[in-house]
């Protein structure tokens, strides 16, 4: 496993719309440039696992979303999906991407579907070629919020960032994890202070109104799936309580040609919880768009 501050050490920190954005890269900067979306409440250390089969076929670029991991966590920002769809494209636009591939989770599959949107509009300058989905509220009607995130979204929000201790995400995170591939103590450590660095814990109840968000716009995003002319996958695992067995259900009903690779015994992190089976996938994916 990376470490946490080995992955920091790998990284750099880059000035974006005014705020320290925490980015990392690696791979050949020649081959074809593979973008990686993280989700709530982690950050891009959750692609660990994935990171040295990935590079080794990819140029791999991530970043800790703004109020994430080891970015910015502004107390007075809105954390608008579409701010953080901005900070990757201007990051890419640094990188002089002209065309990128896209692998996202969870609240990074909402960022996803909004820079997608962007393509279908018209209104992209950067080509998408490919995009995979893990588990994630693709679908509002289909997301199954957990207790805490209920309680985040209420008027209580403030007072529950506050209250949150490392026991209770220990629990959230147990429930969440397939019942064979649960949480280590060292992931559990590592997404513990991602969450709590940098007084994260104090802007949770404002980065939860990602769920809201997804209600209202969910025709311009589903609709960007449903859309759009490029492969699009989905591989998720079925024991997630969220958006597991019954968000791949509807996935199938809604979207045209659906292209779903279930992970029985996996459930919401897939790429933590089985690395190894989820990269397998996911080059399985990427073998039928462009072979290398």
């Amino acid at each position: 496993m990376i470490t946490l501050s080995e992955w920091e050490q790998q990284g750099q920190y880059e000035s974006i719309h005014g705020h320290q954005i925490f980015t990392r890269r690696g791979g050949d900067p020649s081959a074809p440039v593979l973008l990686l979306i993280h989700g709530y409440p982690s950050a891009s250390w959750d692609w660990e696992g994935m990171w040295q089969a990935l590079t080794e076929r990819y140029y791999v670029v991530t970043l800790d979303m703004l109020g994430f991991g080891f970015s910015d966590k502004p107390e007075e920002a809105c954390y608008l999906i579409r701010e953080q769809a901005d900070i990757y494209e201007a990051l890419l636009h640094q990188l002089d991407v002209h065309e990128y591939h896209i692998l996202a989770h969870d609240y990074g599959d909402t960022v996803a579907q909004e820079l997608l949107a962007r393509q279908v509009d018209g209104n992209n300058y950067m080509n998408i070629a490919s995009v995979c989905f893990l588990n994630g509220g693709l679908f509002p009607e289909t997301h199954k919020p957990i207790l805490i995130q209920k309680l985040l979204l209420s008027p209580l929000g403030p007072l529950v960032s506050k209250l949150i201790n490392k026991r209770k995400f220990a629990g959230s995170l147990q429930r969440i994890f397939g019942p064979n591939t649960q949480p280590t103590p060292e992931v559990i450590d590592a997404l513990w202070e991602l969450l709590t660095y940098n007084n994260g814990l104090a802007v949770m109840h404002r980065l939860i109104n990602y769920i809201p968000q997804r209600q209202q716009y969910r025709e311009r995003w589903v609709g960007a799936i449903i859309n759009s002319t490029i492969p699009i996958k989905l591989i998720a695992g079925a024991k997630d309580p969220i958006s597991g067995q019954h968000m791949m259900d509807h996935y199938r009903k809604l979207i045209p040609n659906a292209n779903v690779t279930e992970m029985p015994m996996l459930g919401h992190y897939p790429q933590i919880e089985d690395a190894d089976a989820m990269t397998a996938a996911y080059l399985q994916f990427r073998d039928t768009v462009s072979p290398l």
